[in-house]
């Protein structure tokens, strides 16, 4: 089975820009981190459940729009659309970058101490799954970007977003001390949402040609 290099890198590249948007999700992972407080759970119970709903579209959403023409095509535009309108909103807030001020970051860090461990797993189960924007993210866009590839080049491509989301979520909640400072400039800010908007239009552009072509699997 041959392993594609380049899908597993636009699955990273989707998967991780999908993701980064500042959400309750991140911002409790971020809390954790900044006051170090069951950290290792908080970041694993997001990634595992993220990665399970991404596998869920992948192996799933992506088989059953493989096999529809009609909704797979349906998918594929629908996605296509959210992913322009996800680049337009990030090349936006690059002109008018949000950060955290420190007075911000502090009470986050509050409102995350003198919680228990299995408050703090059932809190990060709900702002995963009582999220309606995760589904969007995995099940729709994700999982139909997925069903334009088969066999290895899905693996590829799947692998590719599993791993952008143990990189994230791990890397936000370990470190959130490191990256404090850089949520403070709106410099920072304005390169990180402009790198997303690049990414949402070459994606939503893969899969407007892919149409087009007719080089979707359902063609």
């Amino acid at each position: 089975m041959h392993f594609d290099g380049l899908l597993f890198i636009n699955g990273f590249l989707v998967s991780l820009g999908l993701i980064i948007a500042i959400g309750p999700q991140n911002a409790y992972v971020l809390r954790k981190g900044l006051v170090k407080r069951h950290v290792f759970w908080v970041a694993t119970v997001c990634f595992v459940s993220d990665a399970l709903l991404i596998l869920v579209a992948a192996a799933g959403v992506g088989t059953l729009l493989t096999q529809n023409p009609t909704l797979a095509s349906a998918a594929a535009w629908g996605g296509a659309a959210f992913l322009a309108w996800f680049g337009w909103i990030s090349f936006r807030a690059a002109r008018n970058p949000q950060v955290l001020s420190d007075k911000e970051i502090g009470e986050a860090g509050l409102e995350a101490r003198g919680k228990g461990l299995g408050a703090a797993i059932l809190m990060a189960l709900a702002l995963t799954y009582l999220n309606p924007h995760v589904y969007l993210d995995t099940l729709v866009i994700l999982g139909s970007m997925a069903a334009q590839y088969d066999g290895a080049h899905r693996v590829a491509f799947t692998a590719g977003a599993v791993v952008a989301s143990a990189l994230w979520f791990y890397g936000l909640a370990y470190g959130a001390a490191y990256l404090a400072p850089a949520f403070r400039k709106p410099a920072a800010w304005r390169v990180l949402d402009s790198v997303i908007g690049v990414i949402m239009w070459s994606m939503a552009l893969v899969l407007v040609w892919s149409e087009l072509s007719g080089t979707g699997l359902h063609s």
